[in-house]
Parts: structure tokens; C-alpha cells; sequence
């Protein structure tokens, strides 16, 4: 399978979750979710070192390993390297949401010898022999300017080396996307929380230049955090993982009450939204239970009747 292939494969796993993203995740139970995604049908695969300092990585890799490397593709990001910390006293990686030991930090480097030592360090976290798509990972977090400036390129030589097949960015701002595409030859560009039914911002800007450029969306975090992963939004859901304030929890619930009367829960309409935006090839979607991955593996497959997109456009 091809990265462009992946294009194929509407839902994507996104491997925060099994990294320890807000709570401990057993080592069996990150497996289980991974099978689940598997025998479910999910090809696409994405991690980064940011997530759990390392451990998704470690995890999925122990997982895809065992599978034919032509079956799946497998994205992972650059920018953020991991070294050891000479300050560690068996804390927890909490402030960054994580909750695994900080035995190491984050020191960012969007430098060529930066970004080629984060994808080998990658394949060895891995323990695989290719990754196909390399995002450079929130460049405006740090240094946008640095970012672009010296990333991108980078990333465009190591294309040109066959280091990795295809990149892009991972960023949360759509804006920020679409001058990266403008800026590079980007292949494809991961957008988080920016693309659902609370309105997909900045995509006015971003789906011109995408397809101007021949350039693929993916889509992450449908479900803006949680906020929209339940049929029914409940008090102190998380919004861009801070607790939804009260009057967005009730345009939520209307929005739920409107896809019940047509018989298609939240999640569902949450999930399906982004593929009807030109350009957004896939949505990934994050989680460490296999329960989950099997809920939404069956959201996706289900019909949503035009007319609940028509009656959702009128709530705005």
C-alpha cells in the first residue's frame, strides 16, 4: 500500500492514546485496541515521539511488525526530538498530558540534521525499515518562522533521498497548513480539530491551496477533543482539551437532538462530516480501547441522510 493509497482508508488510528495520553494504558490494552483496528479494516497508522516520549511509537511498532509492511501505511512526525533529562527525579510527564516518566524532554530542532536524526531515532522506536509520510509537528508551538523555514525544506530533501516517501505538516491551525502548502511541495497535511461540525476553521483558505497544489487532508480529532464523541454531550467535556464552556455544551445538545431525529447519532455525524470536504482524504481518530475502535469502525460505515447536513447547516 501506497501513502496515497491511504486516501482509500476513510478512518485512520491515531496513536496518542496508547502513549499514555491522560491516563495510564496497560500494554495489553493499547494491543487490544490495535487488533481491533486491524481486524477492522484500519490501514492507516499514525504516531509521533511527542506522544507518551516514545511509547507510542515503541507500542505500535511492536504491533505493525508482526504484519505484512505492504498492508499498511505508517505516518510519524518530526521537529520535536527526545533527549534524556539530567533533572529527572521519577516525575510524570502530566504538564504535556502524558502519563508516563519524564526521563526525557522535548528539544525542538526543525534542522536537516535534526529532522534526520528524529526519523532514525523513529524507525528505531519502530524497529521498522521505512516510515512512508514524515509531518513536521506543530512548528507554531515553537517557532513557526524556524519551522517552515528550516523543516520543510529539510523534510524536502529527505523526500528527495528516499528516506521517507511522502511529507507534510501536523499542525492545529488551518491557516498554518495552508501557508506550508504554499511554501513547500507538500504531499499531504494533517489538520487536528479544525475540521468538524463546530465548524471546519480555516478550511476556507486551506481546501483552495490543497487543491490547487494536488495536495491530501487528513483530518484528526473529529471529535474536538471528546466534546462530540459521545451521543450526548455531558458537563465537563473536554473542548480543545479544555472543559467545553456552558453555551458551546448547548449548541452541542441541539446539534444531538437534530441527529437523533434522523436516527444518526453525534459521533456518527462528527466522523463522516470532514470526508465531505474537498480534499480530505482520511480522519483519524485516536483511542486506547478496543471497544471504541469498534464503535466508530461501525459509525463509518453507517448512512447519514443528506437532509441531517442541511438541517445541521441551519444551526449554523
Amino acid at each position: 500500500m501506497t501513502p496515497g493509497e491511504a486516501g482509500q482508508q476513510p478512518l485512520g488510528f491515531g496513536a496518542a492514546s496508547i502513549g499514555n495520553l491522560h491516563r495510564v494504558v496497560s500494554d495489553a490494552q493499547a494491543r487490544q485496541a490495535l487488533e481491533a483496528a486491524w481486524e477492522g479494516g484500519i490501514r492507516y497508522y499514525d504516531t509521533a515521539p511527542h506522544y507518551g516520549l516514545g511509547l507510542s511509537e515503541r507500542r505500535l511498532g511492536e504491533f505493525l511488525r508482526e504484519l505484512p509492511r505492504d498492508q499498511f501505511v505508517l505516518s510519524t512526525k518530526v521537529g520535536r526530538l527526545l533527549v534524556h533529562n539530567p533533572d529527572f527525579i521519577g516525575g510524570r510527564d502530566l504538564a504535556h498530558d502524558f502519563d508516563v516518566p519524564d526521563d526525557m524532554i522535548r528539544r525542538y530542532d526543525p534542522s536537516l540534521a535534526g529532522v534526520r536524526r528524529s526519523i532514525e531515532e523513529s524507525l528505531e522506536r519502530l524497529g521498522m525499515d521505512r516510515i512512508d509520510i514524515a509531518y513536521l509537528h506543530d512548528p507554531d508551538a515553537y517557532d513557526l518562522e524556524r519551522g517552515l523555514g528550516e523543516g520543510l525544506p529539510a523534510l524536502e530533501q529527505l523526500r528527495g533521498e528516499g528516506l521517507i516517501a511522502e511529507i507534510g505538516v501536523g499542525v492545529n491551525d488551518a491557516t498554518v497548513a495552508a501557508r506550508a502548502v504554499r511554501e513547500a511541495d507538500l504531499d499531504v497535511v494533517m489538520v487536528a480539530g479544525r475540521c468538524s461540525l463546530l465548524r471546519p476553521r480555516g478550511f476556507d483558505e486551506l481546501i483552495p491551496v490543497c487543491a490547487q497544489k494536488g495536495t491530501r487532508i487528513v483530518a484528526a480529532s473529529p471529535f474536538n477533543s471528546g466534546l462530540l464523541a459521545s451521543p450526548h454531550p455531558a458537563p465537563g467535556a473536554l473542548y480543545d482539551y479544555q472543559p467545553a464552556p456552558a453555551e458551546l455544551l448547548g449548541r452541542v445538545e441541539r446539534m444531538a437532538e437534530v441527529c437523533d431525529s434522523f436516527g444518526v447519532d453525534l459521533p456518527t455525524a462528527a466522523l463522516h462530516f470532514p470526508l465531505r470536504l474537498p480534499q480530505v482524504v482520511s480522519v483519524v481518530v485516536g483511542t486506547s480501547r478496543a471497544e471504541a475502535v469498534g464503535e466508530n469502525l461501525a459509525r463509518m460505515g453507517a448512512e447519514v441522510p443528506a437532509g441531517l447536513w442541511e438541517r445541521l447547516a441551519e444551526l449554523g
